[in-house]
């Protein structure tokens, strides 16, 4: 059930995709949250990496190599992400670079996975825009994350999961679905969305 579930948001920045190169991260974010104890964690870090951080994505997240500059490896990072993802429902708003980034650590085992971009498309269905930021605004809900993480903003990877986190609880609210199964979050219906695109 939904009401007996721990949830832990997961967020990512990266160096940005250049030619020739993969992407890589550079910051990590995580907020845990349940009905029941309501916020329990937040924590963030940097992440180093030998990459450059490209241009575009230095525009959009703000980070820079003297921010990396003390910061561990993702490796090293192992025990204090494991301490919050295990045995918890990840939650990530279009989780596929939360995802790929994980990949670093083959057979984690964390999950199930709740993604609140189809999870705000089943229950918005009428919104024309689904992006974190804008769907936060158009609930209202921008002053309450700011206040969880004040000096933080958009694209920060803590502001992020707090973001996606607090999403989730509003909707688990709005719609009363504490006493749903938790398949409820996992596999949204978005069959009105689909039929309003």
């Amino acid at each position: 059930m939904i009401q007996d579930t721990l949830f832990t948001a997961i967020d990512f920045e990266s160096a940005g995709t250049a030619t020739g190169r993969t992407d890589a991260p550079v910051q990590i974010g995580t907020t845990t949250w349940s009905l029941a104890d309501g916020i329990t964690d937040t924590w963030m870090s940097y992440i180093h990496t030998d990459q450059n951080i490209t241009w575009a994505a230095q525009k959009v997240h703000g980070i820079t190599k003297d921010d990396l500059a003390d910061a561990p490896k993702l490796m090293l990072l192992w025990p204090k992400i494991k301490k919050r993802l295990n045995q918890v429902a990840v939650v990530a708003h279009g989780h596929g670079t939360e995802k790929r980034f994980l990949q670093a650590f083959p057979a984690h085992g964390f999950g199930p996975w709740i993604d609140t971009l189809p999870l705000a498309r089943a229950c918005y269905p009428e919104l024309g825009d689904y992006s974190l930021g804008n769907l936060c605004q158009s609930l209202d809900l921008t002053a309450t994350i700011t206040e969880l993480v004040p000096d933080k903003t958009w694209h920060d990877a803590l502001y992020d999961a707090a973001a996606s986190i607090i999403l989730l609880k509003h909707i688990i609210q709005q719609f009363d679905l504490s006493q749903k199964p938790l398949t409820t979050l996992i596999r949204p219906n978005t069959t009105q969305w689909q039929k309003n695109r």
